[in-house]
């Protein structure tokens, strides 16, 4: 596998890595993927992205499956000549990464402190973009949420959330929106680990990662 990242969708906002420019490159096979393979070194590069953003990572096991699902979806990407990510598509998603962060200091020391430089950060989100840009273009044409589902998860978490919080809740209609994309992404979520297994079935794939290797 060569190199292409929590909003992913959340499914896949920490599953987009490239190899950091700054790291000593391991060629160590760690899986064989049809006739492609993936090295131990992008398990790396992923648990450096994996700490930057939550501060600890997977297991190298765990790693090593969420890269092979990776393979499956790029490779479905690519056949269906799913455009690259804009430049201010990546932009924006930068943005939306640093506000994740307390401060602007704190972006940059979790970064110099993960090894990952600058432009390994984009490169990651980039992936990321790309991959979730895929999935979103496969599951959410078919997707239809219905206004009980959106009156039930306002009811069930919103208000509760506000409350929790000691503060207001905001009205259904000023929710609806939000709540109806929180629910699109939900499915696409659910869709996707749905078809990744099926797909998984059909790709011949050769574990060759230790036991407990780190």
């Amino acid at each position: 596998m060569r190199p292409a990242t929590s909003g992913f969708l959340p499914i896949l906002l920490l599953l987009a890595t490239t190899a950091s420019s700054s790291q000593e490159v391991v060629d160590r096979i760690a899986a064989r993927v049809d006739v492609d393979v993936i090295l131990l070194s992008e398990i790396r590069a992923l648990s450096r992205y994996q700490v930057f953003v939550d501060g600890k990572s997977e297991s190298d096991g765990q790693i090593l499956e969420r890269l092979i699902d990776q393979w499956i979806v790029r490779n479905e990407a690519t056949v269906s000549r799913i455009a690259q990510p804009s430049d201010e598509e990546v932009e924006r998603s930068l943005t939306r990464l640093k506000r994740s962060f307390s401060s602007a200091d704190e972006f940059s020391e979790r970064r110099r402190q993960s090894g990952l430089s600058e432009e390994d950060v984009r490169r990651m989100v980039r992936s990321q973009l790309y991959l979730s840009n895929y999935l979103d273009s496969r599951f959410r044409p078919s997707i239809q949420i219905d206004d009980k589902a959106i009156q039930e998860f306002y009811e069930k978490r919103v208000i509760p959330r506000a409350q929790s919080r000691g503060q207001n809740p905001p009205t259904l209609d000023a929710a609806h929106d939000f709540i109806q994309e929180a629910l699109v992404q939900r499915s696409i979520n659910e869709q996707a680990d749905k078809w990744l297994k099926e797909s998984r079935a059909r790709v011949r794939v050769e574990i060759l990662l230790k036991d407990g290797q780190r």
